[in-house]
């Protein structure tokens, strides 16, 4: 039997998650997304996937994840999914930070990426919990950051692939095998990745 996931997230990054789970050995049940034109929205709908429009911006609630989904993945969410969203799937759910977590925790992860002057980024996939990208580690992997490079630049080069190819690889696993691995994070490497004010 097929795992049964419901996808929340929103952008190019969630369109790409969605063209990668469509391949594997999973059924998408709903995907849930911001806004109705919302390119991951517009990409369910031309894939013939249930689509719902979070009712709030700020959370998805346990009432827009699908019955029977097994596993609630996000993909570019900045809504948080509620506790109850995420018992309701018996696999919990997984995210992507492109930090190499404990550091960076927040919203503007790759900023503070390239403002600490880091020689090396990363991205986590890691278990949806009550604190905020504080969840046990399913994977992570690492690259190199380019001397100059800004945090759009490392997104678009290095970390968005990154994290399709770990969240493809993470629900993957968990279909074959029905578990999803987790590693607790060391809180004394724990940073804070705060939104920046403009200049």
């Amino acid at each position: 039997m097929p795992l049964k996931i419901t996808l929340v997230g929103s952008r190019f990054f969630g369109a790409a998650v969605l063209d990668k789970l469509v391949t594997l050995d999973v059924q998408v049940l709903r995907v849930v997304a911001p806004a109705a034109d919302d390119r991951l929205a517009l990409r369910a709908q031309a894939l013939g996937i249930p689509m719902q429009v979070q009712r709030d911006r700020g959370q998805v609630s346990a009432a827009e994840i699908a019955d029977g989904s097994e596993l609630v993945v996000a993909a570019h969410t900045h809504a948080r999914v509620t506790a109850d969203a995420v018992a309701k799937a018996r696999l919990g759910g997984i995210g992507y930070h492109p930090s190499l977590l404990p550091r960076h925790r927040g919203i503007a992860a790759v900023e503070w990426t390239v403002k600490c002057g880091d020689a090396i980024a990363g991205g986590s996939i890691y278990h949806l919990a009550e604190r905020m990208d504080a969840g046990a580690i399913a994977a992570q992997d690492w690259c190199f950051v380019k001397p100059g490079e800004g945090a759009r630049e490392l997104w678009e080069r290095a970390l968005a692939p990154l994290g399709i190819r770990l969240l493809t690889q993470v629900v993957a696993q968990a279909s074959a095998t029905g578990v999803l691995p987790a590693q607790p994070q060391d809180e004394q490497f724990a940073t804070q990745a705060p939104r920046l004010s403009a200049p």
